[in-house]
């Protein structure tokens, strides 16, 4: 069975992290990679390659779909994808319209925002699962 046709359930803790780091970089190098000089504004390719009119914003929703898809498959619920797609249609749409669409490529920031809702989800299940497990030790 291939990593990624493995559930959740079946990977372990470190796999998990893995997966996430892997997600969390991707979505840092599309979303703030770089510093504007002078400032402390961030951009990513996201912001770069959606200059290129019609074209580029369609090639960066490709990454963002994957960040999707891999939440997807880690089992996030139905509501919380629901919220990553509209946060990637939003970074679309938006991103269509020149010079809006890129400022507000800056700032909105979709796949660290779809890739904080997949931590934290993750996170909340992590903390579900060591809750019910009982408790192992010696009595005293």
């Amino acid at each position: 069975m291939s990593d990624t046709a493995r559930t959740f359930e079946q990977k372990t803790p470190s796999e998990i992290e893995r997966e996430l780091d892997h997600l969390n970089r991707l979505a840092r190098t599309l979303d703030s990679r770089f510093v504007l000089p002078g400032t402390s504004i961030r951009f990513g390719l996201d912001t770069l390659i959606g200059l290129v009119p019609g074209i580029g914003d369609t090639l960066v929703a490709a990454p963002s779909a994957w960040i999707i898809w891999r939440g997807h498959r880690m089992g996030i619920g139905k509501r919380h994808i629901a919220r990553m797609v509209a946060n990637s249609a939003a970074d679309y749409v938006i991103g269509l319209v020149p010079v809006i669409g890129d400022l507000f490529d800056v700032g909105f920031k979709a796949n660290l925002r779809n890739v904080a809702i997949l931590q934290e989800q993750l996170d909340a299940r992590k903390q579900a699962q060591s809750a019910v497990q009982p408790e192992t030790g010696a009595l005293a």
